[in-house]
């Protein structure tokens, strides 16, 4: 397969995503566009062989991948991201939110969690292909690698989007931030209910509850929000528990 960068062309539907990307704050370069075009040729190619994602239209993936992986940015204030943030992505699948991130903050150094081997594989690719030099993919379950003290508290930003309700997924995700850290937890639909439990859950996880920010853009209008929640002191250390334990008793 011939990368479009290879051609030294953008598909024309790249500019809608270049105008959604504005009322982020972000101006995104030739070089950046071409990186994202790069990507969604390897994924809608990987897709046909490897069971990545659902979304296969390629107008969706910039707009229900990109763009809305780029939307967790409503949470980070413009100064926080000119810093060399360190950020995890837990559950990354094809590698949503974390990867786009890095793509427009290369300075960043992102970490995509994946704990099945053939996502993994194709986030590696993704990685080299894209010349993304300061991201990585690991191959683990957040349960284990929360309990490794090269990864417990050592997070500014922690990511997880469609991994689990909001109890289950702070169990997972706060133990990872460093005090003051945040988690941000793309949501859509009603969860007002699911925002209280995990406001219980993170009280118990030495966290609190930050704000929950809906948010619209093009291609995007369904009840989406970014819930976010704050690391106050260190987790408990028996949390995250065992595999399972989360999801079968959760907190909150």
């Amino acid at each position: 397969m011939q990368s479009t960068e290879q051609q030294g062309e953008l598909p024309a539907d790249f500019e809608g995503l270049l105008t959604s990307a504005r009322q982020i704050g972000l101006e995104l370069s030739p070089e950046q566009l071409a990186q994202f075009a790069c990507y969604r040729e390897l994924l809608l190619d990987w897709n046909q062989r490897v069971n990545l994602t659902a979304i296969t239209d390629p107008q969706e993936v910039l707009t229900r991948h990109f763009l809305d992986s780029l939307a967790c940015l409503f949470a980070i204030p413009q100064a926080e991201r000119e810093q060399p943030l360190k950020l995890l992505d837990v559950g990354s699948g094809a590698g949503f939110p974390g990867l786009p991130l890095q793509i427009v903050f290369p300075d960043w150094q992102v970490t995509v969690l994946e704990a099945t081997g053939k996502k993994v594989r194709f986030l590696e690719e993704v990685i080299a292909r894209l010349g993304l030099s300061r991201a990585r993919a690991l191959q683990s379950r957040a349960e284990e690698l929360a309990h490794d003290p090269q990864h417990r508290a050592r997070y500014d930003i922690v990511t997880a989007r469609g991994l689990a309700a909001l109890p289950t997924l702070l169990e997972y995700c706060l133990p990872f931030c460093r005090p003051s850290g945040l988690v941000i937890a793309p949501k859509k639909g009603a969860i007002s209910a699911e925002v209280e439990q995990g406001k219980r859950a993170a009280a118990a996880l030495g966290g609190r509850f930050v704000e929950q920010r809906s948010f619209s853009l093009p291609g995007l209008e369904d009840q989406r929000a970014l819930v976010v929640f704050q690391a106050i002191r260190a987790a408990p250390a028996q949390y995250p528990r065992r595999a399972g334990a989360a999801v079968k008793k959760p907190l909150g």
